[in-house]
């Protein structure tokens, strides 16, 4: 593979990366100024409701899409002066089919074995390996029209893994694959970062599968980075919240009056309800439940919630990323903009 870095440097690096679309005379600023680095075996999910700006920044990378403005390097070398050398030494999987549907998937697979400078023999023997990997060989002599939903991104992945790429980046890999595939293809994913080492990149809009896969969630929206950390991190940085029924609007306002002491809370009051949200909060809610009690405003029903990433992002931009999901995707906004 050809990597033209330092082992400590960054594979992947931007700086100020910029693009921009003319639509009916309007410029669409689809990123704007993304700076990132992303080192060596790490595993990066890019999170943000449709149309942040994920799917234009994959594209950059992948040089499948010139920058308007700034710089990337992938592997060492300049997206743009350096296509050639880019591409072979990453894997992409995007967002349709990436196996003809009348192909058979062995055969599809042998055809990028091939293309990549294998011999016959070794592109056989490789073909047969990532059969086996992602559980295809006994669907490989059908064609890709057969498969189910799952088996097809299975063979996608297979497709982008063919030349063993260090680093890979993966387009919204789950999407419209059931519960059950979804899981499975996560495992794989997984794998490969944790045995071989590859660096992945992936894009997602479902908040449990940044949670679950990635050691590090980059949240995007309106084509800029607004948070860049660990989803533990992300979630522990806004804290617990703690959700207290009361008996009467006057006794939750005494009550938020009391729970404003917990360390660095913030405290909403919504009538009879009160809300506060904390570090550790669900470390503090006994003791604050009791405190009421004790002054005479006793909570009538208490709920403790963990933060999730939807929270996280609600808490960034004020609205929630779930309901973000009926937008429009990057693909269309892209293609409708191009």
């Amino acid at each position: 593979m050809e990597i033209n870095s330092s082992k400590s440097g960054p594979v992947i690096r931007t700086v100020g990366l910029t693009r921009h679309y003319t639509r009916n005379k309007q410029t669409i600023e689809a990123v704007r100024g993304l700076d990132l680095e992303v080192a060596a075996g790490e595993l990066v999910a890019f999170l943000g409701p449709n149309g942040a700006g994920k799917s234009t920044t994959l594209r950059m990378l992948t040089t499948l899409i010139a920058p308007t403005a700034g710089t990337a390097t992938v592997a060492g070398h300049d997206v743009v002066r350096d296509r050639a050398a880019v591409r072979r030494s990453i894997g992409y999987v995007g967002q349709g089919n990436a196996a003809g549907h009348q192909f058979r998937g062995r055969d599809e697979l042998m055809c990028q074995a091939r293309a990549h400078g294998l011999s016959r023999r070794d592109a056989r023997a490789r073909t047969d390996e990532l059969l086996d990997a992602f559980g295809l060989t006994e669907h490989a002599d059908r064609p890709v029209a057969q498969l189910s939903g799952g088996q097809r991104r299975r063979l996608d992945v297979a497709i982008g893994l063919v030349q063993e790429p260090p680093i890979l980046f993966l387009d919204e890999p789950s999407t419209g694959l059931d519960p059950q595939n979804r899981v499975n293809l996560q495992e794989q994913v997984r794998r490969l970062n944790a045995d071989l080492g590859t660096t992945i990149v992936l894009t997602t809009h479902y908040l449990e599968e940044a949670d679950a896969l990635a050691g590090r969630v980059v949240v995007i929206d309106h084509g800029q980075v607004i948070a860049d950390d660990s989803a533990a991190a992300l979630k522990s940085a806004l804290g617990d919240l703690v959700a207290m029924e009361f008996a009467t609007a006057a006794d939750a306002r005494s009550a938020a009056e009391r729970a404003d002491r917990v360390e660095g809370a913030q405290v909403v009051v919504d009538g009879s309800r009160v809300e506060l949200r904390a570090a550790f909060g669900r470390d503090a809610a006994p003791g604050l439940v009791a405190d009421l009690a004790a002054a005479g405003t006793p909570v009538g029903r208490l709920e403790v919630a963990g933060p999730t990433l939807d929270d996280v992002f609600l808490n960034l931009t004020g609205r929630s990323l779930r309901e973000d999901r009926n937008a429009t995707t990057d693909a269309t906004t892209e293609g409708a903009a191009a």
